[in-house]
């Protein structure tokens, strides 16, 4: 983490390689109280932004993103 919890330019840039738009991804946990979004929930990533928010069309059809450090996702 960098500056105010924040993910360094380079692990922004290592989230993106790893998380390129298309990739299929499902939910293992969200620390998110109003999330509807439950375990073994898939999407398809849009896109991961400039803080590591990994943004993601879920099959449910929720579009919340995954944020870095708070939520843990995996591929499939």
């Amino acid at each position: 983490m960098s500056v105010r919890g924040f993910p360094s330019k380079e692990t922004v840039l290592r989230i993106k390689k790893q998380y390129p738009p298309g990739t299929r991804v499902e939910v293992i946990c969200m620390d998110d109280p109003y999330s509807m979004l439950k375990p073994g929930e898939k999407g398809t990533v849009s896109f991961v932004d400039d803080i590591g928010t990994i943004h993601i069309k879920w099959e449910c059809g929720s579009s919340l993103g995954a944020a870095y450090g708070k939520d843990v996702i995996r591929r499939l």
